[in-house]
């Protein structure tokens, strides 16, 4: 017999709790706002969500959301906050991401009993991983495709992010392999424009990453992002792989969970994925879903790489936040896989020594923008000042340790520590 998914939520109500959470579970089974025929009471035990447990954790006279009702006649309301575990069986969805997000996330944010809901977390039947192989590369694969084992591998973004053409673009990726990166990648605002017309760019950049790899046997990862209809997308595969390229780029929230798994079922190089609109997800308190949930159903799909933000990023997102987003990606709980976490926004010298200690691996991507390209002595000094920052780091050295050692790091520390 198949296991039970289940989902973990924080929700917001000022509605009896068990009455409000009741209805919760019915929407998303068999259940509607009054009695149909054919829900009998066979039907509703087998297929009926079931509420597992309710943990009331605080109250407040303000709701999240201004736009709930509250109960006939309540003139002061108070919004109880409670984390709420509800079970499926698992014949209502069978194996089937975009249905389970129906189910888990889909009519229930709309309630107008609940001022707030947030899925916080899933737990999968073993069917799913039955059902979809996951990442083709994932963390090993990818550090055998760069020969990146003992460090993080280290990478950047072309920039500026739109603008320049296929031959500028090409130039650019000279400079970043001659300084000695791994990793490359498109910016998520460019896929196949006018002014850099995308097969054109491929040929530009992999002309250049094929020749260094004939010269010196390292050849440096791209992910071109392939973003866009799906007929394009496979188009835009097939053009990486018969240039030599070993990396391709999803905006995971804009093409869709179906089509990642399009993508990836016949992709025969890593998907790095890219979660541009994540803040519309899990900023609000009580509302959205976590990254854990995101990250379990995209490793479903086929992904390798995911985004996670770093310390001390430039975006909005705690330290503490960051840290369970790469401990999810390194981790197959809940039924998912392992995927690449992929350490960006802000990112220079100064945060690798802190990263080692508190990840306690070297299992990720490490992508710095400016952290690199900015570097005042230039882009070799910029890569081997993340170089360095992250041997000494594992060493236990923090920044003011070893900036009199090393130039690449002092320049580094006056820059960038200004800003």
């Amino acid at each position: 017999m198949a296991e039970k998914i289940k989902a973990t939520y924080i929700i917001e109500t000022s509605n009896p709790l068990e009455k409000a959470v009741a209805t919760m579970a019915g929407e998303q089974s068999s259940g509607t706002f009054v009695k149909v025929p054919g829900e009998t009471a066979e039907l509703t035990e087998r297929f009926g969500a079931k509420v597992d447990f309710i943990e009331t954790i605080g109250s407040s006279d303000i709701p999240f959301l201004s736009d709930s009702k509250s109960p006939a006649g309540t003139l002061k309301p108070t919004f109880k906050r409670a984390k709420v575990g509800i079970s499926w069986n698992y014949d209502n969805v069978g194996s089937n991401l975009s249905t389970l997000m129906a189910t888990v996330a889909g009519n229930l944010f709309e309630l107008s009993q609940f001022s707030g809901i947030k899925l916080i977390d899933i737990e999968l039947p073993a069917e799913y991983k039955q059902h979809y192989a996951g990442p083709k590369f994932g963390i090993q694969g990818t550090q055998k495709l760069t020969g990146v084992y003992d460090r993080p591998i280290v990478g950047t973004i072309i920039k500026p992010s739109v603008g320049l053409t296929p031959e500028a673009t090409g130039i650019q990726v000279k400079s970043l392999i001659d300084a000695g990166l791994d990793f490359i990648k498109d910016d998520e605002l460019i896929a196949d424009p006018p002014h850099s017309p995308f097969e054109k760019r491929v040929k530009c950049c992999m002309d250049v990453i094929n020749r260094q790899a004939d010269a010196t046997g390292k050849k440096t990862m791209f992910a071109f992002n392939i973003s866009g209809d799906i007929e394009d997308m496979k188009r835009r595969h097939d053009i990486v792989l018969a240039h030599g390229g070993n990396c391709i780029m999803l905006s995971l929230n804009w093409v869709g969970i179906s089509a990642t798994k399009y993508i990836s079922d016949f992709s025969q190089m890593p998907i790095h994925g890219h979660r541009n609109g994540w803040g519309m997800f899990y900023r609000p308190e009580v509302m959205g879903i976590t990254f854990q949930v995101y990250k379990k159903i995209f490793s479903l799909a086929g992904i390798d790489h995911l985004h996670t933000n770093g310390l001390r990023n430039k975006f909005c997102e705690s330290d503490e936040s960051v840290l369970r987003s790469i401990a999810s990606c390194q981790s197959e709980a809940g039924g998912s896989y392992q995927v690449m976490p992929v350490v960006s926004s802000g990112q220079w010298a100064d945060q690798a020594a802190d990263t080692f200690k508190l990840v306690g691996n070297t299992n990720l991507m490490y992508l710095c923008g400016g952290g690199i390209t900015a570097h005042p002595d230039g882009m070799q000094a910029g890569v081997e000042s993340i170089k360095i920052a992250w041997s000494e780091g594992m060493k236990g050295n923090q920044l003011a340790d070893i900036a009199e050692t090393y130039p690449q790091i002092k320049k580094a520390v006056e820059f960038y520590g200004k800003k």
